[in-house]
């Protein structure tokens, strides 16, 4: 079997007395889309947090193509191959789509750009930009101000910034938060596209679109792994149902 892209060993973060993350282990493939679920308060985007590197770990591991990853800040995370999204948009309102890529791209480097250097002028970092655009579908708002573009459209442009930056990983926190039907849609469609070249491990509430695209599953509740598996698997866990319905199956 082949190694996993992420592996994760007995993660745990704790807040004082209170235990957010409580020893979860879990792994993701290339190629694959692995959820994380649970009702509100499971500790779903503490998990990302870990992983991501905005938060420390309290006790774990982390490996990431088999490299010790933990602990570490999220641009050295970064740079290793991670890249994230957030619950809440977190792009440059006032910049173009072409510039909130660009600048994602120079974040990649050691250093940034040599400051004698014109950022218009780097022409590796403007065609990795233009290239994250075109991936999410928008090549034709790369001179756009994020601030004006839909909803829908500064969540594909924060996946784009995450892809500047040319992750192995994305770590996708709720990518359908405020989204209508039709903008889900599209997420969707592109999540699908993504995961032939990445592994994506994502925090959805949205069952429908997690049952539907996911490849695996892990359910978490006050902290805890509960369960894991193919979405057939979990969606007649007794454990799973009691946690979300507060009844047993």
């Amino acid at each position: 079997m082949a190694e996993a892209l992420l592996r994760v060993e007995g993660l745990s973060k704790h807040f004082g007395g209170l235990v957010a993350v409580d020893r979860v282990s879990l792994d993701v493939a290339a190629g694959e889309v692995h959820a994380v679920i649970g009702p509100n308060g499971a500790g779903k985007t503490t998990l990302i947090n870990l992983l991501s590197g905005d938060l420390a770990p309290s006790t774990g591991r982390v490996w990431l193509q088999g490299h010790d990853i933990t602990g570490l800040s999220p641009h050295r995370i970064a740079r290793r191959g991670v890249g994230r999204s957030y619950q809440r948009v977190n792009i440059f309102a006032e910049l173009s789509a072409l510039e909130n890529c660009r600048i994602a791209a120079q974040a990649r480097l050691k250093g940034g750009l040599p400051l004698w250097r014109n950022a218009e002028s780097a022409v590796t970092l403007h065609q990795a930009a233009r290239s994250a655009l075109a991936r999410v579908g928008l090549e034709r708002a790369a001179a756009r101000l994020a601030r004006v573009l839909s909803h829908g459209e500064q969540r594909q442009l924060e996946i784009a910034m995450t892809l500047a930056i040319e992750p192995k990983l994305l770590l996708l926190d709720e990518p359908l938060a405020g989204m209508g039907a039709e903008e889900s849609k599209g997420m969707v469609a592109l999540i699908a596209n993504l995961k032939r070249t990445h592994g994506v491990l994502l925090v959805e509430h949205d069952m429908g679109f997690v049952m539907n695209l996911a490849d695996r599953i892990v359910v978490l509740d006050f902290g805890t792994k509960i369960a894991e598996g193919t979405p057939e698997v979990i969606k007649t866990n007794p454990e799973v149902i009691k946690a979300y319905l507060g009844v047993a199956a």
